[in-house]
C-alpha cells in the first residue's frame, strides 16, 4: 500500500472512531436534562418551546441572555455536593449562577407556566438523553410567595416536598410522582434539583406554575355569611309591623245629660248666646219675652169679649 494511502485511512479511523462510539461510553457531558412537564423556563424559551418561545417573558429572557438558549439540557454546575444555598447565590437559582442562563433570572409574573390543583398527585417528565444514578429534589415556592421579585432560597422550604431517588428512565425520560402541597394558590415556582451520583454535576430548573386562587374565594365567604346574617336580623324588623296588634278601639262613653233648667258645668266651654253683636237666630230669652206677650194679649181680648156680653 502506498505511504500516502496508508496515512489518509489513519486520519479518517482518528474521526470517525468517535462518532461510532455507543451512547453507554459518552463522558459526563453528555448527562444532560431538564423539565418538560411542568415545562421548564429553559426548555420553553428554547427553538424547541414552539408558541411559548414567543411570548414577551421569553423574548425578553433571550434579549438579557445575549443568545438563545439552544443547550435548553445543559444548565449544570459541577462539584457543588449538595451544598446548594452555599454555591448558588440568592436572585440566581433559576440559572444556577451561570452567566449563559442570566435571562432565566428575569422576575416576571408572564413566565409561560402549567395549571396545578393543590394536593394533587404530580407526574413529573424530565427529559435526559442518557441514563444516570442520582436524586432529584423538588421545592414549591411558599404561600404568599411574590413573582414579582427575584427567587431567593428564604422563598423556598427548608425541605423539599418530595425527593426521588434513582427513577428509571422510559422513553428518554424520568417520571417522578410526588403529592403536590395543599396549601398553595396563584403563581408558584417549582424548583428542582438534580444531583448526579454518577457524575459530579447537579442539575437546576425552574418550573413555573399557577394553582387556583383559592384565597380569593374563601375571603368572599365570610362576606356572603355576613349577608345571610344581616338578612336574618332584618326579617323580624320587616315582620314587627305585620304582628302589631291594631289598637283597640274604645267604646264612646255617653257624657252625663245636662239639665236645661239649671246651671251649665263648669267644664263646659261651649260658647254661650249674646245680644251685643248680630245674630243668626232668636235668643232664649227674646223667644220667652215674646210667648209671655202673646198670652197676656189673649187674655186681654178675651176678657174684653166677657164684658161685652154682659
Amino acid at each position: 500500500m502506498p505511504r500516502t494511502t496508508a496515512h489518509r485511512t489513519a486520519l479518517a479511523a482518528v474521526l470517525v472512531t468517535p462518532l461510532l462510539l455507543p451512547l453507554g461510553t459518552a463522558g459526563p457531558a453528555r448527562a444532560h436534562g431538564a423539565p418538560t412537564d411542568p415545562v421548564s423556563r429553559v426548555v420553553a424559551c428554547s427553538p424547541q418551546g414552539g408558541d411559548r418561545a414567543g411570548t414577551a417573558a421569553c423574548r425578553a429572557a433571550v434579549a438579557a441572555n445575549g443568545t438563545p438558549f439552544t443547550a435548553w439540557d445543559n444548565l449544570r454546575v459541577a462539584n457543588v455536593n449538595g451544598r446548594d444555598r452555599s454555591v448558588i447565590p440568592d436572585g440566581k437559582l433559576c440559572s444556577g449562577g451561570l452567566p449563559a442562563y442570566r435571562g432565566l433570572d428575569l422576575a416576571r409574573a408572564d413566565w409561560p407556566s402549567t395549571r396545578m390543583t393543590p394536593g394533587a398527585t404530580l407526574t413529573m417528565r424530565y427529559v435526559s438523553t442518557i441514563p444516570h444514578t442520582g436524586t432529584f429534589r423538588m421545592y414549591l415556592t411558599k404561600p404568599g410567595y411574590d413573582p414579582a421579585g427575584p427567587l431567593s432560597w428564604s422563598d423556598l422550604p427548608s425541605k423539599p416536598f418530595a425527593e426521588v431517588r434513582d427513577p428509571a428512565l422510559t422513553d428518554d425520560a424520568y417520571r417522578i410522582e410526588a403529592t403536590v402541597p395543599s396549601d398553595r394558590a396563584g403563581r408558584h415556582v417549582l424548583y428542582t434539583v438534580w444531583q448526579n451520583s454518577s457524575t459530579p454535576d447537579t442539575y437546576y430548573s425552574c418550573s413555573d406554575v399557577v394553582f387556583p386562587e383559592a384565597e380569593k374565594k374563601t375571603e368572599k365567604e365570610p362576606r356572603k355569611e355576613e349577608a345571610r346574617t344581616e338578612r336574618k336580623t332584618e326579617e323580624p324588623e320587616k315582620r314587627k309591623p305585620e304582628q302589631r296588634r291594631a289598637p283597640e278601639k274604645k267604646e264612646p262613653v255617653a257624657s252625663p245629660a245636662v239639665d236645661s233648667s239649671g246651671p251649665r258645668p263648669q267644664d263646659d266651654h261651649t260658647p254661650l248666646a249674646t245680644t251685643s253683636g248680630p245674630s243668626s237666630g232668636p235668643s232664649a230669652p227674646l223667644l220667652a219675652g215674646g210667648a209671655a206677650a202673646v198670652l197676656l194679649l189673649a187674655g186681654g181680648a178675651a176678657l174684653a169679649v166677657r164684658l161685652r156680653r154682659r
